[in-house]
């Protein structure tokens, strides 16, 4: 199968590439980096694009996997930066469902990022599923015109699947990445009063579960990507500093958090405690269900 992915160099990108080459599909990856970085840093055995313009109307792809997206917490939400985030989720999005519509043999199936953040913030005893609706602040409102992007290529005959991804635990990038240098330092903590939930997903399982959404028939619509068993920042705190043999006395203040990073901060003292439905009803397995396998796993 020959597949067409964007943000195939990222943190779950490059790993997911590697993954569908060891499985024999043939991988074109749109990047604006040069294509001798990107195979070095990926694969040598991909093609790659420098833009969507590169992309002939007639090439053929039986599927595109779309997961470009600038880091949602990498700088302060400033109004340039805000349409940074917008540009690299719905601007791209939107342009390349327009060269999907474009293409002689369209692909029959479009798998596209989007985030937990859709649901805003909820209290820890209420679990969520994809029916909830949407949140009313700015992540909430980004990843649901996200989506509105990807849909429209159903209206052509695509089916699209959507991919609403929590917090990705790795210690090569992510928020684990952050963490891990002050927990190692025995300067963790929880965020705030760390009642706050956090749905989460070792790198491993996102990438299976990316495999499982693209190999099996009959799929289709919203898929949250988030392990079965969301826990409080405190729990996960206490969690990681016990992988780490640390301990966990040294708490975040909230107001520090908001002085810090502004209206991004949110996102750290707000959560929401997200259950993967739909995958465990299609039959897909968890490898690292809870927390403490997943550490231990991740940090060994």
């Amino acid at each position: 199968m020959q597949l067409l992915i964007t943000g195939g160099t990222g943190f779950i990108g490059g790993s997911l590439v590697r993954s569908l080459l060891k499985d024999g599909y043939k991988i074109t990856v749109i990047s604006r980096q040069r294509p001798e970085q990107v195979k070095n840093k990926v694969s040598p055995d991909i093609n790659v694009v420098s833009s969507m313009a590169a992309i002939d109307q007639s090439d053929v792809f039986d599927a595109v996997i779309n997961l470009a997206g600038e880091g949602i917490m990498d700088k302060r939400w400033s109004i340039s930066r805000k349409k940074a985030l917008e540009d690299s989720r719905i601007a791209l999005t939107s342009e390349l469902v327009d060269l999907l519509e474009r293409m002689s043999n369209r692909p029959k199936l479009l798998i596209s990022g989007s985030a937990i953040g859709y649901y805003g913030s909820h209290s820890a005893t209420e679990v969520l599923n994809e029916s909830n609706s949407p949140g009313n602040d700015f992540a909430a409102s980004l990843c649901q015109r996200w989506e509105q992007a990807a849909q429209r290529a159903s209206s052509f005959g695509v089916k699209v699947i959507i991919v609403r991804t929590g917090v990705v635990l790795h210690p090569a990038g992510g928020a684990l990445a952050k963490m891990l240098p002050g927990f190692r330092l025995g300067m963790g903590g929880p965020i705030a009063d760390g009642k706050q939930m956090m749905s989460w997903i070792h790198r491993e399982d996102m990438v299976r579960l990316l495999l499982f959404l693209l190999k099996t028939p009959g799929l289709e619509g919203i898929y949250n990507a988030t392990a079965p068993n969301p826990v409080s920042n405190r729990d996960f705190t206490r969690s990681l500093a016990a992988a780490l043999h640390r301990p966990a006395l040294i708490p975040v203040p909230a107001m520090a958090l908001r002085i810090a990073l502004g209206e991004s901060s949110q996102l750290l003292t707000e959560g929401q405690a997200v259950y993967p439905e739909r995958l465990t009803e299609a039959g897909f397995s968890f490898n690292y269900p809870e927390l403490q396998e997943a550490l231990k796993d991740l940090l060994s």
